[in-house]
């Protein structure tokens, strides 16, 4: 019999869904599963016919973060192991956070450590009322990894940042919801066909343009005001020699734009 893969991609109608799938180690990262994801983050990009992704996990938690059990198992080399491990992780991210598709995020369950990393890492980012994200690093003596401590204060400020991470706090759905750490809370019956409409919806939309949105964004944390203006001009003359065409004729036309050109 043949061991399930440690993440699974599903690509169907324009939306590739990644589920982690260690359910009986709560989905935690080992190397092997960074280098599925980052696998499946470059093949994303790549390919065209994925509009939208999602990023979700099996079975009662999100994800536990680093595998803890293969921390403890690296003994004396366990700088070494994590350096390789993060850095496959970080390219995966990476690659997820700059690629042209949006990024759903369904939290299915609790996150943390490299797991609240993930879960915050979408766009939209949907929470199951039973998920809670704890940063979980101080508990064994690290620190963040998977971008957390540059999108934490971005997302809720430097103050409540450094509250969540250097006291280990756990915050419960409808106050990550409250402060701006996920984009809303659903029920958890709801939480998977709230995220097909979604990613269906968003697959549907101009895709290139809302990965120029995504750039602009991240860049605007590092960019002075006359600098970002210059950037959506260059952006939006781009834009404007691509789908802004059929939306403009659509729009004209009384009539739904179809920007996957079929």
């Amino acid at each position: 019999m043949n061991a399930q893969p440690s993440l699974i991609v599903e690509v169907a109608d324009g939306v590739a869904q990644l589920t982690l799938n260690r359910p009986d180690v709560g989905n935690a990262i080992d190397l092997p599963l960074a280098r599925a994801l980052l696998e499946a983050a470059t093949r994303c990009a790549a390919d065209a016919s994925i509009r939208c992704v999602v990023l979700t996990g099996a079975g009662r938690l999100f994800c536990a973060g680093g595998d803890v059990a293969m921390m403890r198992a690296a003994g004396g080399d366990l700088p070494a192991v994590l350096n390789e491990l993060i850095g496959t992780l970080h390219a995966a991210v990476v690659g997820l956070a700059h690629s042209a598709k949006p990024l759903v995020t369904l939290v299915n369950g609790p996150a943390a450590g490299a797991g609240l990393s993930l879960a915050i890492l979408g766009d939209i980012v949907l929470s199951a009322r039973s998920a809670h994200y704890t940063p979980a690093y101080g508990a064994i003596g690290l620190t963040a990894d998977g971008g957390l401590s540059w999108l934490l204060p971005r997302l809720v400020g430097m103050r409540r940042a450094q509250d969540i991470l250097l006291t280990n706090r756990r915050v419960k759905a409808e106050e990550a919801e409250a402060i701006g750490l996920v984009t809303r809370v659903v029920d958890d019956a709801a939480l998977a066909d709230e995220g097909r409409a979604l990613a269906s919806r968003m697959a549907d939309g101009p895709v290139a343009a809302l990965g120029a949105v995504r750039e602009l964004l991240y860049e605007s944390f590092e960019s002075d005001f006359h600098g970002q203006l210059d950037r959506e001009q260059r952006s939006m003359t781009i834009a404007a020699d691509a789908e802004a065409k059929e939306g403009l004729a659509a729009f004209f036309g009384k009539r739904p734009p179809n920007f996957r050109g079929e």
